[in-house]
């Protein structure tokens, strides 16, 4: 199976290029299953269920977030709306697993592609980010009750640290550790020695000509005032950043993984 992640899609520049290429990247790379974060999809902050049903039409399987998943109040009855309805489109959008046992949603998703079975993991960090359960010993509970062997992780997380060493952790267990949220792009792709596909960043799908996708004026200003700032999307060089993952259906193991920037 080939996979395409796509990283963190910000605001309306991020959902047009999305819309734009996606197709020709499936069609160019041979991709049987999307996967994307959409946390910032909705002006930079937050994702809405309308928005969410338009990146699942344009061929996106399921969507991860992180920590600005509840910016958007919808967002939560869309979760609501999941319960005791298998087949929901609202199953497709993970929260992070990790947070408080009892909130709406879920952060794990698991499906069938092309006659293959996938999972899907969404996890957030806790170093420099407001306090959740480990997400290392939460992924090892999640594990106990997949049977997928092709098992993505998004490790939503600030510190490269923590990111690297899950990878190491859950290395051979996990078909590909994917880090999201900080918008910047690392050059560290590569398949750790038990078969797992590991990045510390996928990058941002959005605007570049900003501070991680917001005017950078605004930005600017802020730190130069600490005045209370109205942050804005950015508009200018629009990229889109992903992770190709070629994996082993019977075993789960990746056998690469190659990272793109479109523009």
């Amino acid at each position: 199976m080939r996979i395409l992640f796509i990283g963190d899609i910000f605001a309306r520049p991020g959902r047009n290029i999305v819309k734009d290429r996606l197709a020709g990247l499936v069609k160019e790379h041979s991709i049987e299953l999307v996967i994307a974060n959409g946390e910032n999809s909705a002006a930079g902050f937050g994702i809405t269920p309308q928005i969410a049903e338009e990146l699942f039409e344009l061929g996106i399987d399921v969507l991860t977030t992180g920590n600005h998943v509840w910016d958007k109040r919808e967002i939560v009855d869309f979760f609501e709306m999941a319960n005791g309805h298998p087949h929901s489109p609202s199953r497709r959008v993970l929260r992070p697993a990790n947070y408080a046992v009892g909130l709406p949603g879920s952060g794990v998703y698991e499906g069938s592609k092309s006659g293959v079975r996938y999972a899907v993991i969404n996890l957030q960090g806790r170093v420099f980010m407001v306090p959740n359960d480990d997400p290392f010993r939460g992924a090892d509970e999640l594990l106990k009750g997949i049977q997928a062997k092709i098992i993505l992780v998004d490790i939503h997380a600030e510190a490269t640290s923590e990111k690297i060493s899950l990878g190491w952790y859950l290395d051979g267990r996990v078909t590909a550790v994917l880090g999201t949220h900080t918008h910047i792009p690392t050059a560290d792709e590569r398949v750790l020695p038990e078969g797992t596909a590991y990045i510390t960043d996928v990058g941002m799908t959005g605007p570049y000509d900003g501070v991680i996708g917001v005017k950078k004026e605004l930005v600017v200003n802020k730190f130069l005032t600490n005045m209370p700032t109205r942050f804005e999307p950015a508009t200018g060089d629009v990229r889109l950043c992903a992770v190709v993952i070629d994996c082993d259906n019977q075993t789960g193991r990746a056998k690469t993984i190659e990272r793109l920037m479109v523009r």
